[in-house]
């Protein structure tokens, strides 16, 4: 029986839950092709414009995060979650949806909380190894919970849990698989081994200080060649640094990295930040990491999500106060080790997830079904 599915999807403010969010979705319309879909995100936020251009609509909600260091400047911030909760109730009973998909992010907040009280069902994608302060609240009325690691009762009811892992961008599996190909149109040599740096979209200045402090073992390990996205946030200040330090051959260095699927397959080794999605895509394609989590984030997630790698030798540490003085070293000593790749590649490559998009879009199909049933007998006996 056909059935006009309506699905709303809420949470960004970075890639790591917005390409969560935009696969998911794609997944629910391969499975219910005229489901429609409707993205909650938060006004000035990266969501508002990445959503629309992979042909989603999306609407905007007033919220901001809290500030942990002057609360007394959250006194705005209460007065825009109570707008948010105000405006999202108006989406939601304008839109009608019969489940509502959290994927973190200030949005995901006063939307699913709304959702709860307004009895349609609500999901939980909760991407970290250490699930945070609003998901922990929101899990309370959630029906399901759908996370990447294994232990997460420690922070949700057993009973809700499902291990789906996290969706990833689709195209980068398409790419994994011709290194040759993907090493040429970077204009790399396939002979020589590549280590890829990536610290985030505006970049990590721990990161970028330990290229800048490394420039001659660098130059001296001319058959290894680093790709250093230094963030648009450092480009400029990078590059003319760089410059004044004798810029080696064997280093290609870019604000950002546009085609990131190709860089992941010409990469032997990557060494990036921890996020949850970073994560599971570098599982996904069996990619060696170096891991250095931000020490810039709520609860230090990025560490947590780092040592469940380490502890099953599937990732290299290296903390952020350490990253200067020791990263550009580790990386060249693990280039270097054809067994250590092999191991680390190995085992977080058992970690992946590939169906996790699938996994969830059927799991909220499921609950959309069951509210559509229950709405259906509802009006049945009130006809009656």
């Amino acid at each position: 029986m056909k059935r006009d599915y309506k699905v709303i999807i809420s949470g960004g403010g970075t890639g790591g839950h917005i390409f969560p969010a935009l696969s998911i979705a794609d997944a629910i319309k391969s499975i219910q092709p005229n489901a429609d879909i409707l993205f909650v995100g938060a006004e000035n936020r990266m969501e508002m414009q990445r959503v629309p251009e992979a042909g989603y609509k999306i609407v905007g909600l007033p919220i901001a995060g809290f500030n942990r260091k002057h609360l007394w400047k959250n006194i705005k911030v209460l007065w825009l979650i109570l707008k948010s909760q105000r405006k999202a109730r108006k989406i939601i009973k304008d839109f009608k949806p019969q489940v509502v998909v959290g994927v973190g992010g200030y949005a995901s907040g006063p939307t699913l909380k709304t959702a709860a009280q307004m009895d349609i069902p609500t999901i939980i994608q909760e991407q970290n190894s250490y699930a945070g302060v609003t998901n922990k609240l929101l899990a309370k009325n959630a029906k399901m919970i759908c996370v990447a690691y294994e232990g997460m009762e420690r922070f949700f009811p057993h009973e809700k849990l499902k291990l789906t892992g996290n969706p990833v961008r689709s195209n980068l599996v398409a790419k994994a698989a011709n290194r040759d190909e993907a090493m040429k149109s970077m204009g790399l040599d396939p002979a020589k081994k590549c280590v890829l740096i990536v610290g985030g979209s505006l970049g990590a200045r721990s990161m970028n200080e330990s290229v800048l402090s490394n420039i001659e073992l660098i130059k001296t390990n001319s058959d290894i060649q680093f790709i250093w996205q230094t963030g648009k946030f450092y480009f400029e200040e990078m590059k003319l640094r760089v410059q004044d330090a004798g810029k080696p051959d064997n280093l290609i260095v870019t604000d950002f990295v546009t085609n990131m699927a190709d860089a992941l397959a010409a990469a032997n080794l990557v060494v990036s930040r921890a996020g949850a999605g970073s994560i599971s895509e570098f599982a996904l394609l069996g990619k060696a990491v170096i891991l250095v989590p931000s020490p810039n984030v709520s609860e230090d997630h990025q560490t947590k999500n780092a040592m469940a790698l380490v502890e099953k030798d599937a990732a290299i540490h290296v903390s952020d106060a350490q990253a200067k003085e020791e990263l550009i070293k580790s990386a060249v000593a693990t280039v270097n080790d054809a067994d250590k790749l092999e191991t680390l590649s190995s085992n977080i490559k058992k970690m992946a997830k590939p169906n996790a998009a699938q996994d969830i879009a059927k799991q909220v199909l499921i609950f959309a079904d069951a509210f559509i049933e229950k709405e259906t007998r509802r009006k049945n006996e009130n006809i009656k």
